[in-house]
């Protein structure tokens, strides 16, 4: 677990900084001296050996920080592993940077790479240097990332099977709670058109229902009603070649499911031998992977947060203000993490089903006239500050430590 500061010195070593543009192919790299005068500038290839010379084209300089766009992948690797001081610069701040060296505001990878070490030359007291997180968050963040985009494929393919299903078989559209859930699958499975489904009467349905072990709620009949009520769907040839693209969607559907269970899995794995676990799996209705979404996108050096304020503006839950005059505008925040605010926004929009703070705060943004979205991004900021402290502290959450929460509670109590 890191805490270490990542403030940098006054002045940075060797009086030289670096600065380089990420590219998939290649890379610009350029070195400047301590009055922001170009010293060197080369072109390296994306490959073990280019980033091997890139390493070596910078001792040679003496560079011991670089300024670089993004903040992960092989480059920043090799960076760190020949304990080279990165800085990360965004690239909406490098394309508002490049108008103090003219106005032309053309886009160039050597440019670039000359402004983010000139940047880091002159604007050394608001930058911080990248401390990375353990291999375990790293692990544990590429997991669920990819787990949430298996799920957002899986949205995709059970909304292509059901646009096809409502001109094939309209009756399996709306049969079930879920057209991705295992029952529904499977019944397309066996009743890929109209014909098959036809075979079928209350009491055939019921039988096949118990034997796939359906617990829903609804009566066979009434599933068998929803069958027949609904428009007929095609038969006869058609509906067989129809039904090839049916078992297409299902294979696919099927894979995703099967997939997104094993990362399920590994995710629960991995965030047990956590030693953050328990700070995030004691929020209320943080499950498993919404626990774990969260510990993977803060991450786990505290460092990186000196205050709750740097987080939420991170999480792009805190409002950007603008002012010009007597001009004064609170919008949205566009620049931010969104891989951590959907964690963030996630969890919170949940937990006011669980926690009556949380339902408080949100039910007074929507009384004030906010929509839903931005009612639970207040809730989220007010979230990050507790989860700030408790992230700081090592602690897990604690509702009879929530003061706020008690105040409310002892209010309800005395009402009651």
């Amino acid at each position: 677990m890191k805490s270490a500061s990542n403030t940098l010195p006054d002045t940075p070593p060797n009086a030289v900084t670096a600065g380089i543009d990420w590219a998939r192919d290649d890379h610009a790299v350029c070195i400047v001296d301590d009055r922001g005068r170009q010293r060197a500038r080369t072109m390296v290839d994306h490959t073990a050996s280019g980033l091997s010379a890139l390493v070596r084209f910078l001792g040679r300089h003496g560079v011991g920080e670089v300024a670089i766009e993004r903040p992960d992948g092989p480059v920043i690797d090799a960076l760190l592993a020949a304990k080279l001081t990165v800085v990360v610069i965004s690239p909406n701040q490098v394309k508002n940077l490049r108008g103090r060296y003219g106005s032309a505001g053309n886009k160039d990878d050597r440019f670039d790479a000359f402004v983010l070490a000139d940047t880091l030359r002159t604007d050394r007291p608001r930058l911080r240097a990248l401390v990375p997180d353990t291999e375990e968050t790293v692990a544990l963040r590429h997991a669920c990332r990819a787990r949430k985009d298996l799920v957002n494929h899986r949205v995709v393919v059970t909304n292509q099977l059901r646009a096809h299903l409502r001109n094939v078989f309209p009756g399996a559209v709306g049969l079930f709670a879920a057209l991705d859930s295992a029952i529904s699958l499977a019944f397309i499975s066996r009743f890929t058109s109209q014909a098959q489904a036809d075979w079928l009467t209350p009491t055939r349905l019921a039988a096949w229902l118990a034997k796939h072990g359906y617990s829903g709620k609804k009566d066979p009949a009434v599933l068998h009603a929803h069958l027949t009520g609904a428009p007929r769907g095609l038969t006869g040839p058609t509906a067989k070649t129809q039904a090839g693209i049916t078992r297409a969607y299902l294979a696919v559907a099927a894979t995703l499911a099967e997939q997104i269970t094993t990362l399920t899995t590994q995710i629960e794995a991995q965030l047990a031998a956590h030693t953050d676990a328990h700070i995030f799996t004691s929020l209320p209705r943080s499950g498993t992977v919404r626990a774990a979404r969260l510990l993977a996108e803060i991450g786990d050096c505290r460092g990186k947060f000196p205050t709750p304020e740097s987080l939420a503006c991170l999480a792009g839950v805190a409002p950007s203000t603008r002012q010009s005059g007597k001009a004064r505008a609170v919008t949205f925040r566009w620049a931010c993490d969104k891989q951590l605010r959907d964690a963030v926004t996630d969890f919170a929009g949940d937990s006011r089903h669980d926690n009556p703070w949380a339902a408080q705060l949100y039910k007074r943004a929507i009384d004030r006239g906010h929509d839903h979205p931005h009612a639970v991004r207040i809730l989220a900021r007010a979230w990050l500050f507790v989860i700030w402290h408790c992230w700081q502290n090592n602690t897990a959450y604690d509702p009879d430590r929530h003061q706020a929460l008690q105040r409310l509670l002892t209010q309800q109590n005395r009402a009651a």
